[in-house]
């Protein structure tokens, strides 16, 4: 009997190796990494370069508080990191994962406004969003099953409707008219809250998890931008799952011509060799603050093996980030060739290395099937056993019921790879529907 509390309720295989994009068991079976375990893995598995860098770190200096030293290390990444951002004299705060960081930049925007002499406590976000599974990022996150256990604890944050292209909540205007529908509930929300009272507007520039690789319309990020500036409200831009060149470009925010007040950043920063998240902010938002007057922090923030391990995962990236689209590209149209006729099969999309598939039990009508059938967790399942790692969402449709696969493997998959990625992913589709 095994002493971990399980996190399935099934026990998981044994990994005992990894490469590039391809993951061994106990019992020898292979499987391709399709997923990057939760798009995490960027670089591959067994990157010596990460492996090496840490081992190098841990030797000279394993750990110290950041608030007593800083280190060659965390000062030579964030430095390199900063040039990298899609905003002016970045500064950046490591943390140990996206959940922190989401913490870390909401208490940020509490406390610039704080020293600016306004009182805003109140955070706008989005439904059908994931921000973390912390008590404050949960307080964000759109997702009514990871939020109903524990809605008591949860305040602070009213919700506004996501960009979801495929079930747009503003069907008379779409497609030309949405951006502008959702720029006004924007700023119809902050009125009605007070645009006094208003901390922040927190939103992945791409959605991630909860609703599958959801890319909004070209002119969303402007005019939301647009509505934030007007009222003094700060924009943190969510790039724990999009960022370090997840869509092709180094931040999702870049498609855009989007420049956020805040980022948070975390999963392929460190590509899941040590548990880095991060958060930047504009030099206005750091400099409005007197030193040492954020009033934050974790025991392991500013950890120096934590950025060697970042800074190591940038200097590969570097090679790879050029190629994403690309492969993003082929990865799109080999799913379409397999897929794009399947009566259950609602929309595939995505950009990237990100990209979605969203089944449905009617194509006519959009219906999603019920959630008590689990079809997602049967076709994760099926698709496993065939040696081919895929993540599930459930829920995307209207919170309950709505299924979506999501495809964000390693930067390093090959075009063979990635061909089999579809293919493999489909025959799961294929089995598990055959009788719908």
């Amino acid at each position: 009997m095994s002493s971990v509390y399980a996190r399935s309720a099934h026990p998981p295989p044994r990994a005992v190796r990894a490469r590039g994009s391809l993951i061994w068991d106990a019992t020898g079976r292979e499987y391709l990494d399709g997923s990057g375990g939760a798009i995490v893995v960027g670089v591959g598995h067994g990157a010596t370069e990460v492996t090496e860098a840490v081992t190098r770190q841990l030797a000279s200096v394993g750990y110290v508080h950041g608030s007593m030293f800083t280190t060659e290390a965390v000062e030579s990444y964030t430095a390199d990191l900063a040039a990298l951002l899609p905003m002016t004299d970045a500064r950046i705060y490591p943390v140990s994962g996206g959940s922190e960081a989401v913490e870390t930049a909401l208490k940020l925007a509490r406390s610039f406004h704080l020293a600016r002499g306004e009182d805003r406590s109140i955070v706008i976000a989005r439904t059908g969003s994931y921000h973390g599974n912390s008590r404050g990022a949960l307080a964000v996150s759109g997702r009514p099953g990871l939020r109903e256990p524990y809605s008591p604890w949860l305040s602070g944050t009213e919700f506004i409707p996501a960009p979801y292209e495929y079930r747009c909540p503003f069907p008379a205007a779409h497609p030309s008219g949405c951006a502008a529908e959702h720029a006004r509930r924007l700023a119809e929300t902050i009125d009605r809250c007070g645009a006094d009272r208003v901390a922040a507007f927190i939103a992945e520039p791409v959605c991630g998890a909860t609703l599958g690789a959801c890319v909004p319309g070209p002119d969303y990020w402007s005019r939301m931008a647009a509505v934030c500036r007007d009222r003094g409200v700060l924009l943190i831009a969510d790039e724990v799952m999009t960022g370090f060149g997840r869509t092709g470009r180094w931040f999702a925010s870049e498609h855009f011509g989007l420049r956020p007040d805040i980022m948070t950043l975390g999963k392929g920063a460190a590509s899941g060799y040590w548990p880095l998240g991060l958060v930047a902010c504009t030099g206005v938002v750091h400099d409005a603050q007197p030193a040492n007057r954020f009033v934050h922090g974790f025991t392991y923030s500013h950890h120096p093996a934590g950025a060697a391990a970042g800074h190591a995962v940038l200097r590969l990236l570097r090679g790879l980030v050029p190629a994403v689209s690309a492969k993003g590209e082929r990865l799109a149209r080999a799913l379409t060739t397999e897929l794009a006729d399947h009566p259950h099969v609602g929309d595939i999309r995505g950009i990237g290395l990100l990209r979605a598939v969203e089944l449905v039990a009617d194509r006519s009508t959009r219906s999603p099937f019920p959630r008590h059938r689990r079809v997602i967790e049967r076709i994760t399942a099926m698709a496993s056993s065939e040696g081919m790692l895929i993540y599930g969402s459930a829920g995307c449709a209207d919170g309950t019921d709505g299924d979506l696969v999501l495809l964000g493997p390693p930067l390093v998959t090959s075009e063979a790879q990635l061909d089999a990625m579809a293919a493999k992913t489909a025959r799961a589709i294929n089995t598990v529907l055959a009788d719908r």
